[in-house]
């Protein structure tokens, strides 16, 4: 297809025309921020490079286009109004409440492919769809628009140094550099080789271009097709191009105009044709290679075996990929310790070495959700933390991702409290429709893992570094939301709810305490989010006093999730939970030190009697 100037210049006068539109009537909104793009994206879209079957979003082949500097909404919208597959009244009711059309792109719009905004991510999912284009055998591509402020986010070259690692060159990302930030010049202004040479040293080709001239961007993208090597286009651009007063000038980002402003604007913008329509052409007809489903294996476990809980996670993955093959398998460099190594033992080509860069291994993740696949992501519990920010981005794209964080808690004993999971229930807790699970041996282990892989969602599964005693029988049935009494009679006075390692403690406490004609009922929460309501409310109704104990500080823990569920309930409940700074030592000198061992909850008990 022929490049037509004119028509790409009359489809950017009518986008700006819709930016301009949209914000004022809005009264918020970014329209500087998306000003500056607007030829890099015209082009892109409406020459022919791009292929896209606008009436199916979800065709399979279709490239991909993210806007990783999501506050360019109104210029993504209006993109899609030149297709007008968005009305101009649609695009008037922009940020409004009950709009498709929010201030950051949500995947409630159809054409969004993940949900951006927190800045420094889309690069990382647009990785993860580009992944999945091989691993499919399809031959879209994956474009993501960067604004250079974003640039300094460090999520962004564990991204750029990634794709280079496994030579994405369906990956293709276009740098806006138009120079503002929100509070003035960003941190290399209009220094386009600053960009060009530190991009350059991880392998990746790099184009530099006059970001509004139609034609060096058309042959920019035309080069990045034909590249061996993941592509980013280094734009330089102006912000509020279009309209003198905003052009180049600080302190307009984030604002809109004002009606008079609008008008002014529209003087200078001067005749637009609002019947001008951008096409986009199809994608070849091509789908995933689909592989054949198959039958698993019984889990098989022997009564009293023991085996931790992270090594009977890798066997679940092995176990369930002959029936859940849309499973990939991601780990950030500690799969030895994760054991999901097990699983890229027997299926090396559905596992990704993230390598140690947490954030882009969850971003990624998300990327691959998009296309449908299933990926279970590990690393040790405490490291996860530090990509909440792409975790709490994950709910919002409504992303099928199951995380599981080894190590937790001070069980982990001699490594110190630097490698201690001890807020991650808290984290994943806190997003809405998560599921939380904690198993405590290897066969709770194999079939929550099987019910994640299920569960259309969220999950986090904690798991043990120590051996475990193998305590449930296979045939056990295990379920989001549910638990498991462990111990009960009619003459219980306490109850002990707990989860994980720390079920151990409460059934040795069980053992001793009966010695004493002290009986108690024992609760395996194995489902801390959801709770098995009805478990826990016949057990208040019953004993009159309940008892969490956990290897997880108080705050966001098993503690406030029952307390929080039962807050209506004639029951007094208190807990017991990692309350001080831990130390190096043995779990069970932790144990005894933040007093979650078996003495203490005799202890408490005794207290209480």
């Amino acid at each position: 297809m022929k490049l037509d100037i004119n028509k790409i210049e009359k489809l950017s006068k009518l986008c700006r025309y819709y930016i301009l539109e949209s914000t004022t009537e809005a009264g918020s909104g970014h329209p500087t921020s998306s000003l500056s793009a607007v030829e890099l994206m015209t082009t892109l879209m409406f020459s022919g490079l791009f292929k896209y079957n606008v009436n199916k979003p979800k065709h399979p082949n279709n490239d991909r286009l993210i806007f990783s500097k999501g506050h360019a909404s109104p210029l993504f919208y209006s993109l899609w109004a030149l297709t007008r597959k968005v009305s101009e009244k649609e695009l008037l009711k922009y940020r409004k409440f009950n709009s498709i059309l929010e201030g950051h792109p949500s995947v409630i719009f159809p054409y969004t492919e993940a949900t951006t905004g927190s800045l420094g991510q889309g690069l990382s999912v647009g990785i993860g769809i580009a992944m999945n284009a091989k691993l499919d055998s399809l031959n879209y591509k994956t474009y993501v628009l960067l604004g250079d402020s974003e640039m300094s986010e460090g999520s962004v070259w564990e991204a750029i140094q990634l794709a280079s690692h496994y030579n994405l060159n369906n990956l293709i990302g276009i740098i806006d550099v138009n120079r503002l930030g929100q509070r003035g010049e960003t941190m290399y202004g209009y220094d386009l080789d600053a960009y060009k040479n530190r991009i350059n040293s991880f392998g990746w080709h790099t184009i530099t271009i006059d970001g509004h001239n139609i034609e060096q961007i058309y042959k920019a993208y035309h080069e990045a097709l034909n590249s061996k090597k993941p592509v980013m286009i280094i734009a330089k651009t102006v912000k509020g191009k279009g309209v003198s007063f905003l052009e180049n000038q600080d302190g307009w980002h984030g604002r809109a105009l004002k009606k008079d402003e609008f008008e002014k604007a529209l003087q200078e913008l001067g005749n637009v044709d609002k019947k001008v329509k951008g096409k986009i052409d199809k994608p070849k007809k091509l789908k995933p290679k689909l592989i054949k489903q198959g039958k698993i294996k019984d889990v098989y476990y022997s009564l009293e075996e023991l085996l931790a809980t992270r090594k009977a996670y890798g066997n679940a993955l092995v176990r369930l990929f002959p029936r859940y093959t849309n499973i990939v398998v991601l780990d950030a460099e500690v799969s030895n310790s994760t054991f999901s190594e097990t699983f890229k033992k027997i299926y090396p080509y559905r596992f990704f070495e993230m390598f140690i860069a947490e954030q882009n291994m969850v971003g990624c993740a998300l990327g691959l959700s998009t296309r449908q696949k299933i990926p279970f992501i590990s690393t040790f519990a405490a490291f996860l933390t530090r990509a909440h920010d792409q975790i709490r981005m994950c709910q919002y794209s409504k992303a099928n991702v199951k995380f599981i964080g080894s190590h937790v808690g001070v069980a982990i004993g001699e490594d110190g409290p630097s490698q201690m999971g001890l807020e991650d229930i808290s984290l994943f807790r806190s997003l809405l429709n998560s599921v939380v699970l904690y198993p405590c041996d290897a066969v709770s282990t194999e079939k929550l893992v099987e019910e994640a892989a299920k569960y259309n969602g969220i999950v986090y599964i904690r798991t043990t570094r120590n051996d475990t005693k193998v305590i449930y029988n296979n045939k056990e049935n295990f379920f989001i939301g549910g638990s498991k009494v462990l111990r009960e009679s009619n003459n219980d006075k306490f109850t002990i709810v707990t989860a994980g390692i720390t079920v151990f403690e409460a059934l040795e406490a069980y053992e001793k305490l009966k010695t004493e004609g002290i009986f108690v009922r024992v609760i395996d929460l194995y489902s801390i989010k959801p709770l098995d309501r009805n478990n826990l409310i016949k057990a208040a109704n019953e004993t009159k006093v309940i008892i969490t104990v956990e290897d997880h500080y108080k705050e966001g823990g098993i503690g406030e999730a029952v307390s929080s569920e039962l807050f209506n309930v004639n029951a007094k409940i208190y807990s017991l939970y990692v309350n001080k700074i831990p130390k190096s030592g043995t779990p069970k000198e932790l144990f005894e030190y933040e007093e979650i061992s078996s003495n203490a909850i005799i202890k408490k008990i005794r207290e209480l009697i």
